[in-house]
């Protein structure tokens, strides 16, 4: 049975800091597949602007595509309702019925994931690898990781690496202030959003 990480994420655009997570998902939890997942219409981010999904779909792929152990999926994107992870996991769950899932995701998301739809189901279909983000110290993480695998009788995983603290806000910003990020983002995606003016 393989095991494969979903990464979802509006990835407005993508940068060097998810795919520092990535690699350490990938190699510390011994893992075949990151498949990243852009997505068309978050709940999360109802209101606010973000870049056409078909162009984050394309930064993803210029960030992904010399690593053998990353895909893509479009199956968010092409979605016209709103994207809701309960959906995706179920499809990719039915679609590769055998494969252990899991879905990368940060600290965040940990506080909050009680107020994603059909949790309880989520947690039966993968385990949730989760990362730190600034602003979060480590004995509430564990806290609340230990409240939730109780409840839902699943396995948490909290992968503790380095921060690198990149974030898509601060780079957007930068973009927009033509300050040079050049070493925040890959090459193809740096090149990108400047030439098409994408954040200023």
């Amino acid at each position: 049975m393989e095991k494969k990480a979903i990464f979802g994420g509006t990835f407005d655009p993508i940068h060097n800091g998810h795919l520092h997570i990535a690699y350490e998902a990938l190699y510390k939890l011994n893992l075949d597949k990151i498949i990243f997942v852009p997505s068309g219409n978050p709940p999360h981010k109802q209101g606010g602007v973000i870049v056409n999904s078909n162009l984050r779909y394309e930064m993803v792929c210029m960030a992904i595509r010399e690593e053998i152990n990353f895909e893509i999926s479009d199956y968010e994107i092409n979605k016209k309702d709103i994207s809701y992870t309960y959906e995706t996991l179920t499809y990719f769950n039915e679609t590769y019925p055998h494969t252990q899932w899991h879905f990368l995701t940060g600290v965040d998301c940990l506080m909050e994931l009680e107020t994603w739809k059909n949790l309880k189901d989520i947690m039966k279909i993968c385990k949730f690898i989760v990362f730190n983000r600034p602003g979060y110290n480590k004995n509430e993480i564990m806290e609340r990781k230990y409240i939730l695998e109780k409840k839902y009788g699943n396995e948490i995983i909290f992968l503790d690496i380095p921060l690198l603290e990149i974030s898509s806000t601060e780079i957007r910003k930068a973009l927009r202030e033509n300050r040079n990020i050049r070493y925040f983002l890959p090459e193809g995606v740096y090149n990108t959003a400047k030439e098409l003016k994408l954040y200023e």
